[in-house]
Parts: structure tokens; sequence; C-alpha cells
């Protein structure tokens, strides 16, 4: 769970293949077309002693943010109880939502000792995981998140070589306008280039939690200065995800930490290189480039900017094909459903 997450339908079979996921319950007051996010019904220990009879295996994905370590201890406990085996998915070692690490990280003490069984995505993440709990998890790589069909769709035919920052509404593990100013510095230099700047409309919105003046106004700044071309608008719908990410050559993944990128992914889906930094696991996830960023660490500069003139010299990107996302997903299915078999015995 959640199991309306695409990584979640992703992993699981196109055909029967005697694995059944419950769907996500609909949390009390959220109306049915509701977009925002809600706590897992899943999570509350009373869930589980009411419905311990309708499923066989819990395992955790997302969406546990709210929870406090002594929410996740009940929540734990009920499962052992009840003789439930818990699988945990560690797709955050740090929670990108989340600027301090603090409350991730009891968390993560929490759940995943307790769990019986532990997956991750990259080797770098399992070798973290061992060095922090002492436990060996499964490395599974992240299931295409484009649909199946449109993997094979032609990329739309264009001249200029265009870069793109998605700022989406500033997360807390983005820092946005150091990295667009460098971006602005090294397109300008490159011959039929464009840097195309997206941020949310709640940004730009004094009534909304997300206003942020300041980065608006700088990006306004670059914008009329010819720099770049910055667009706001309402969250993009899966459709119009693809149609944006398509039409880059190059998206700039502006991360001062994290883990795992579902975006990235997409992007490899899509054909549309990535530059990703190197805090986290990006590298080993799919074929990317790599630039310096971190808290740690901060910004690299030039290594940004060797990023962009490498994929401007060398596109297009390696991009996903439909038999190999497919022959991948029917992998995955296989050693989820093995791993679920593991743990009932």
């Amino acid at each position: 769970m959640p199991a309306g997450h695409v990584y979640v339908r992703h992993c699981s079979s196109p055909e029967p293949d005697g694995v059944r996921r419950l769907k996500d319950p609909r949390p009390n007051g959220a109306p049915s077309t509701s977009q925002r996010w809600w706590p897992p019904v899943m999570l509350d220990p009373r869930w589980v002693s009411a419905h311990h009879a309708d499923f066989d295996v819990f395992h955790l994905h997302f969406g546990f943010d709210a929870q406090s370590p002594e929410q996740l201890t009940d929540l734990v406990t009920t499962l052992k109880r009840h003789g439930k085996p818990l699988v945990y998915t560690v797709h955050d070692l740090r929670n990108p939502h989340q600027p301090d690490p603090a409350a991730h990280a009891a968390a993560l003490d929490i759940v995943v000792p307790a769990a019986d069984q532990l997956i991750t995505l990259t080797p770098g993440a399992a070798q973290s995981i061992r060095s922090r709990w002492n436990r060996t998890a499964a490395v599974l790589p992240h299931p295409h998140v484009v649909d199946l069909p449109l993997l094979g769709r032609a990329r739309p035919a264009r001249e200029r070589f265009r870069v793109g920052v998605h700022a989406k509404s500033l997360r807390p593990n983005m820092s946005v306008l150091p990295v667009v100013r460098v971006l602005a510095d090294v397109v300008g230099e490159l011959p039929d280039a464009e840097l195309l700047v997206n941020i949310h409309r709640e940004v730009a919105d004094p009534a909304s939690r997300g206003y942020a003046p300041q980065v608006m106004r700088a990006l306004v700044e670059l914008a009329d200065r010819g720099l770049l071309e910055l667009t706001v608008h309402d969250y993009f719908d899966d459709d119009q995800l693809w149609d944006y990410l398509a039409s880059l050559d190059l998206s700039v993944l502006p991360y001062l930490f994290g883990t795992h990128s579902g975006w990235l992914e997409a992007c490899h889906d899509l054909g549309t290189a990535v530059a990703a930094p190197d805090c986290g696991f990006y590298a080993e996830q799919r074929p990317c480039l790599t630039y310096g960023h971190s808290q740690q660490g901060g910004l690299d500069e030039e290594s940004l900017r060797e990023a962009v003139r490498t994929a401007y010299e060398e596109r297009p990107a390696p991009r996903a094909t439909t038999t190999h996302r497919a022959r991948e997903r029917a992998e995955l299915a296989a050693a989820h459903r093995a791993l679920y078999a593991g743990v009932l015995q």
C-alpha cells in the first residue's frame, strides 16, 4: 500500500498470478474526486484489527509521513498480534518532503527492524540499510512509470535543444535558484538551446501555503532578461506530464537530498536525458548524467555545466523499450510473489 501508486500498480503482473492487492480505502471525509494526499487508512491499527482476515501480507511503500513513532509501533505490534508479515520497500532513506531528517529516521528505526522482508531499488540503498540496521534488503528495480503502450511513441521533432527544470511546488529537497542560474548561463552559451522552467501556480499565490515570492521574483527577472522561459501552471495530469517530459532533451533534478526518483524513471521511459545530483542513489537507477549537489557539499557548478554540455553533445538519450520494460515488470511481479510466499512459510 498505497495500491493506487504507480509503483505499486506496475510491480504487479498484468495477468492474474495469484496475488491480489486490496484497493486503498477512502479516508472519512475524502471526496471520491479528491487529488489531495490523505494518510492511508490501512496504517490505522484499528483497520488492521478489523480487516486482518482480508489480507495475508502487509506491504508498506509510502504514506507514513504523518505517523509518529508511537503510531508506527502500534501498527507493527498489531500486525504481529494478528500474525501478519510486514514487507517494507525502502524507497526513501531521506524523505524529500521533510526538511528535517529526524522524523523519517525515527520512523525507519521502527519499520525497518520490524519488517519480515525488506526491498529497495538500488545496491547503494541496500548497503546503507545493511550499515544502519544490519538488515539485508532484496534489490528490485523500479518498474516503468509511463504506461507500456506509450513507450514506443515517437518523440516530437524539434530543432532546438531544450533543458527543463520543473520546480513543482518547491519541495523541501529542492534548491532551484542556484541550479537555474547556472543553467541559464551554460544554456546561453550553446547554439540553438533554450531553458524552460516550470513551477506550480500555488508558488505565486499569496493565499497558498506554498507561496514563495522571492523565488518567483527571481525567476520572473531571469525570464524578463530572456534567459529562460517561465511557465506557471496547475498540477499536470499524467498525459500533460508525459507530453512535457517528452518535449525536453534534458530534465535537471534540482535536489539537495533524496534517495530514488520516479521522475527519472519516467524520463527513461520517454527518452529524455536526466541530470541528477550525486546525493542519493539516482545514478544507480537508470543511465543518467550526474552533477555535484548536496546539503553537505553544496552545488558544484562546473559539474552541472559539464552535464548539460554532455547531454547536448551526446543526444539522443538512451530510452527504455517496451520489450525490456514489459519483461522487467513480469520479473518484478514474479519476484514479489516469491517474496510474499517466503514470508508466509
